[in-house]
């Protein structure tokens, strides 16, 4: 204990202190390139020009009346130091330019351990770019984007690229694009924000071993999107009355993908795309256009405990082979399934069967629905409940569950999630094509 006391005297700066910060042009700057590694800057409210560079160990704190405006050049705080503190402060006014990826805050390759936490960040291209910096905590902060017209045109609340260890919780985001897009990382940590009025609440591309927890997502064009990434987590999140998917697996493997939420509005609760070896469990899936859409060639995939409710279309299952969505003696709950239990075990007599061999026609051949009702139709589908053996590949659950288990929303979160309710049938969309998975 002497020892690493010692060694804790020994690296940290004997001159680090408090440093008083009044407003005005120049002021900041001045401040950064006057102080000693280890020093707090508290600013006092009012207006600092920037764009400014913390090159050293240093605090920038503020109690929310300090505005840093970058006047519309660039990033407005650059953190090219370890261990930097960014706190309490307003942040706004970066450039324009999407390539570069003009941000209220760039945290940048050999930035390790950054702390931006309770700030606010107004009418900037991206809020936070954690570009590169290891082991970045983005905490309870408060984001707002940009609001052009072209959602594509705006930028990220939170950008995560090649930043393993990065935490991002407790943030608020709305407008702008992505709430959360982390691209080529690894090891992060997403938990506990609150995603409104953007493209994506959460969108990964080629990240790995990490975790996407207890996050938020309401009214925004898609969910949870886990893309050409492997070994993620995506536990105890809410997706309330968003448009395209709540949750997509699109070449994504390994997932542990449990306790959410999908509910209202949303075309498909869950898109599986060539996503393989994942385990699906204990989520609820409710009141959606189709509750799983399972594609491409998607193998190896455990379905269980999962509850489908009031969806118009429970499974849409594009394949031939015979997929059994049970585990251990217990499937899912469907809510379309009459359903009987004589021994009270909790587990119904009957298999459930969501698709048969008209359905595949109907897939493939929109212009066959004139004939849903006709005789020949009704005649098909008879045999086939009739006689099993004749069915075509397709998804049974032997042992569909009687009761659903429940997932609470809580009463401000449910308030917000009814303020979007009859969003998208009343047209409000964009430029956006969500089946272009390429274009992601």
């Amino acid at each position: 204990m002497r020892a690493l006391a010692l060694l804790m005297f020994l690296t940290t700066p004997l001159w680090a202190a408090d440093v008083h910060v009044q407003p005005g042009a120049g002021t900041l700057a001045t401040a950064i390139a006057g102080a000693s590694p280890g020093d707090v800057l508290i600013l006092s409210g009012g207006a600092y020009l920037g764009p400014v560079t913390i090159d050293r160990t240093l605090t920038l704190r503020g109690d929310g009346s300090a505005t840093i405006d970058g006047q519309g050049q660039g990033t407005v705080i650059t953190i090219t130091g370890d261990d930097v503190v960014l706190s309490g402060l307003h942040v706004t006014g970066s450039g324009t330019d999407n390539q570069a990826i003009d941000s209220g805050i760039k945290v940048v390759k050999g930035a390790d351990r950054a702390r931006i936490e309770g700030n606010r960040l107004t009418d900037n291209m991206h809020g936070v770019d954690v570009h590169g910096g290891l082991d970045t905590v983005v905490r309870g902060n408060v984001i707002e984007g940009r609001q052009n017209h072209r959602m594509n045109e705006r930028g990220n609340g939170i950008y995560v690229w090649n930043s393993p260890g990065t935490v991002v919780e407790g943030n608020t985001v709305r407008w702008g694009r992505d709430g959360i897009f982390s691209n080529a990382s690894k090891k992060g940590t997403y938990r506990n924000n609150t995603f409104r009025d953007l493209r994506f609440a959460v969108h990964y591309m080629y990240t790995h071993d990490s975790e996407v927890s207890g996050n938020i997502s309401i009214g925004n064009h898609l969910g949870f999107a886990i893309m050409f990434s492997d070994r993620v987590t995506v536990t105890d999140n809410l997706s309330l009355g968003d448009r395209e998917h709540g949750v997509m697996l699109n070449f994504a493997n390994g997932a542990d993908v449990a306790g959410n939420l999908v509910r209202g509005g949303t075309k498909k609760c869950l898109f599986i795309y060539n996503a393989h070896k994942n385990l699906i469990f204990q989520n609820r899936f409710e009141g959606c256009g189709i509750g799983i859409h399972f594609t491409a060639g998607s193998e190896r995939n455990l379905l269980t405990e999962n509850a489908f409710i009031g969806n118009q279309e429970q499974v849409k299952y594009v394949g031939t082979r015979f997929m059994e969505w049970s585990h251990e003696g217990r499937g899912n709950f469907w809510s379309d399934h009459p359903a009987f239990d004589l021994n009270g075990d909790g587990i119904a007599d009957g298999v459930y069967r969501p698709n048969d061999l008209m359905d595949h026609i109907l897939w493939s051949q929109p212009a066959a629905a004139l004939l849903t009702g006709s005789p020949a139709v009704q005649l098909v589908r008879w045999s086939q409940s009739s006689f099993p053996a004749i069915l075509p590949g397709g998804v049974t659950d032997s042992h569909p569950l009687m009761q659903p288990h429940t997932i609470p929303v809580p009463s401000d979160i449910a308030a917000l999630e009814a303020s979007v309710a009859g969003r998208w049938s009343e047209g409000q969309f964009d430029d956006l094509d969500l089946d272009d998975l390429g274009s992601h």
